[in-house]
């Protein structure tokens, strides 16, 4: 009997134990707002924030530091489609084959979004076809990287990175093939390995990068390069994982606020235009905001993610024409020792959290007056220590 009662009690202080354990995780990751503000305040550094209300600047911090943006550039890639589908450059309806976009669909290297994509849109395909317009969307919504690197090559590269100068974007590095960077390190250091590895490609110059990345992108496009193949350095050495990470596009929340508010003002681009752009950022209002789609008039999002990156840029208008447009940008987020492991990717707890508090963050940003008040007193009464 004593056995069975100190069984018994052994057994509920397990359950105890993983019910707190349980809570705790729960609790940790359950969505915020002041999970991303909190982390911007004990984090300047690795930080940077602007916010515009109805034209009034209410948040700026480290708006002209250049940021590595992640996936957020693919926004710039959205605004090419969208001028060159209103001038008749390309056809949003031409029809291309999953088959050529798969080409691109690198070793399970974007957390299986493609994948994700493919599987919700193929019911609207026609032979195993889909129109550029939903391979814009693809790339906006599920962040497709073989989407990108498709458009990038439809649209032109060098097309691309001229949108700047007539965007009035000043600080932009330039916009390269996102899957084929992937392999740098595979295909032009075939013998070496750890920190030769890091070294060789740290040390290239960015013409030489982008070079190298070109020659990948037309060995990919001809299906010279087993795409399944990315190379253990860049899967296993962390160290290579932030030298890629650390090259990818960057620019300034303030760069990125002007896009957001060019495009949310629905004057800056031609009405055909806008309309390409609108159908290509428009996300699902409530899977963005938490909030009833009847608030929000229109909108449209892109966030960005890396092992050590996260950054996100929204336009807003609501039913009552009330206007916002957010960018913020966070750096050096990676953690070596404690990480989950999601598709071939490890991320921080922190990320994680973070990523989860966005929605919850920018949805209090737009419909709570008493946040946005906290948000811009921190931002007034620090601007003497951050500036």
């Amino acid at each position: 009997m004593k056995i069975f009662k100190k069984v018994m009690i052994g057994l509920s202080i397990i359950v105890v134990a993983a019910i707190l354990l349980i809570s705790l995780v729960f609790l940790y990751f359950w969505p915020n707002e002041d999970k991303i503000f909190n982390y911007i305040k004990e984090n300047p550094d690795k930080t940077a924030i602007k916010i515009i209300r109805n034209g009034e600047v209410f948040a700026d911090y480290n708006s002209n530091k250049m940021m590595t943006l992640g996936s957020t550039f693919k926004i710039i890639v959205a605004v090419e489609y969208a001028i060159q589908a209103a001038n008749g450059i390309i056809d949003p309806s031409e029809m291309i084959s999953f088959s050529t976009l798969e080409k691109y669909n690198a070793g399970n290297t974007n957390g299986g979004a493609h994948d994700m994509w493919v599987e919700s849109i193929k019911n609207n395909s026609k032979n195993n076809k889909i129109s550029i317009r939903e391979v814009a969307r693809g790339m906006i919504a599920y962040s497709s990287n073989a989407n990108t690197e498709w458009l990038t090559d439809k649209l032109g590269q060098e097309n691309i990175n001229n949108r700047f100068d007539r965007l009035g974007i000043k600080d932009h590095s330039n916009i390269y093939y996102i899957v084929s960077s992937i392999f740098v390190a595979k295909e032009n250091y075939p013998d070496l390995r750890d920190e030769k590895l890091v070294k060789a490609v740290k040390t290239l110059s960015d013409k030489e990068y982008i070079e190298t990345i070109n020659q990948i992108h037309r060995k990919l496009k001809r299906k010279k390069i087993d795409k399944n193949n990315i190379g253990d350095g860049i899967k296993k050495n962390v160290d290579l994982q932030k030298v890629w990470s650390d090259r990818l596009p960057a620019s300034t929340v303030n760069e990125y606020t002007g896009l957001m508010r060019k495009i949310n003002s629905r004057a800056y681009f031609d009405s055909k235009t806008q309309g390409y752009l609108e159908e290509a950022m428009a996300w699902e209002i409530d899977s963005i905001f938490g909030a009833p789609p009847k608030q929000i008039k229109y909108s449209g999002m892109k966030s960005g993610i890396t092992a050590f990156v996260l950054t996100r840029a929204v336009y807003a208008t609501d039913n009552n024409g009330n206007q916002t447009e957010i960018a913020y940008f966070f750096n050096e987020l990676g953690n070596k020792t404690f990480t989950i492991n999601m598709a071939s990717t490890k991320l921080s707890l922190k990320l994680l959290q973070l990523k989860h508090s966005q929605g919850k963050f920018d949805e209090a940003i737009m419909k709570d007056e008493e946040f946005r008040r906290k948000i811009k007193k921190h931002f007034l009464m620090s601007s003497n220590n951050y500036n």
